[in-house]
């Protein structure tokens, strides 16, 4: 068994010390699988408009920045090539998130290619969840990545931690919070002016499916509805797609990841000038959550449609007090990959 749980309680959180600093801090825990000063690649990170993922991809860029890893070249899902040669000694890093699973294929299917391609290399992945609605596809990804002697999964909550334990066992897995933590912290760029922004899901993680309504715990208090997909306008939306099929063209790859690195600033801090305007934010986004925290701004988490937010705030959030979680109940679906 290769797994460790040393990740929790391992660094002491006092009353001088903000909760949000004590979980930047055990970020520092990635860096026994990706040494001070490594030479990596950078893979999976994300050209499209979900500001969580950019947020985790900001996290990341940081972290590598504060310890000195050098980062050789950076490829999304949407321009890593079908062959690549990477230099020996190189260590493939995996985007972070919570896409681990088999609810998002694109990015699965690259992960998966790595690990099965790439065996002469270590391989790490940078803080997932983990959820798969089918036991097959779980026995297969379990089979791709335990003929690999290099794998090292960072997981960002205890039922994550537990499945890969339990099923990755050739792996080295690891409790770690989310990558958007080196960010902190994050100076508001606005005053306040408005009361509550409710910033719901509208996805297929949201609770009950894509086709039931979400009901915000304090609708009777009004507030500005929104979520990634409202809080660009059509014109960002635009200059996203118009990188992205850049990318996928493989047209001049590294000035359209110093392009897509610019642009993404403008996308992260246009959250964070929104979020800013509000006294308080009601979310079932985790990263509105997350950045809600990293704002130190009060917050209100709602669960995601599999348990994912409740997992995450009961593994990490929970000692932040501007923070509190709806509910306390595991919905069916935890139960349910329990024993998967």
């Amino acid at each position: 068994m290769l797994a460790e749980r040393e990740l929790l309680g391992e660094i002491p959180v006092g009353p001088e010390i903000h909760p949000m600093e004590g979980l930047k801090r055990r970020l520092d825990g990635i860096l026994q699988a990706i040494p001070p000063g490594s030479s990596i690649y950078y893979v999976d990170y994300p050209v499209y408009n979900n500001g969580g993922d950019l947020l985790i991809m900001k996290g990341a860029e940081a972290f590598f920045r504060d310890h000195h890893i050098q980062v050789q070249a950076r490829y999304s899902a949407l321009n890593f090539p079908d062959k690549l040669s990477i230099p020996k000694g190189t260590i493939i890093v995996l985007q972070g998130g919570g896409n681990f699973g088999d609810l998002y294929p694109v990015h699965q299917m690259l992960r998966e290619k790595i690990v099965a391609d790439y065996t002469g290399h270590r391989i790490v992945i940078l803080p997932q969840t983990i959820f798969y609605r089918k036991e097959s596809e779980l026995n297969y990804t379990a089979s791709i990545f335990n003929r690999h002697p290099d794998v090292h999964l960072f997981v960002r909550d205890t039922l994550s931690y537990e499945l890969a334990s339990e099923r990755f066992h050739s792996c080295h897995i690891r409790l770690s919070p989310d990558m958007a933590h080196q960010l902190w912290p994050i100076k508001p760029m606005a005053r306040p002016q408005k009361d509550l922004l409710l910033f719901l899901r509208t996805d297929i993680e949201k609770a009950g499916g894509e086709g039931c309504a979400e009901e915000p715990n304090n609708r009777a208090g009004g507030g500005d509805f929104l979520d990634w997909a409202t809080l660009y306008n059509r014109l960002e939306r635009k200059g996203i797609n118009v990188i992205g099929r850049l990318m996928k063209k493989g047209s001049a790859t590294a000035l359209l990841d110093a392009i897509w690195g610019k642009y993404s600033d403008y996308l992260v801090n246009k959250a964070i000038r929104r979020f800013s305007g509000y006294r308080s934010v009601e979310t079932s986004r985790l990263h509105g959550h997350i950045l809600s925290c990293l704002l130190d701004k009060p917050n209100t988490l709602l669960d995601n449609s599999y348990g994912k937010n409740s997992g995450y705030f009961h593994t990490w959030t929970r000692g932040v007090e501007s923070a509190r979680l709806v509910s306390e109940s595991v919905p069916p679906q935890l139960e349910s990959q329990r024993s998967v």
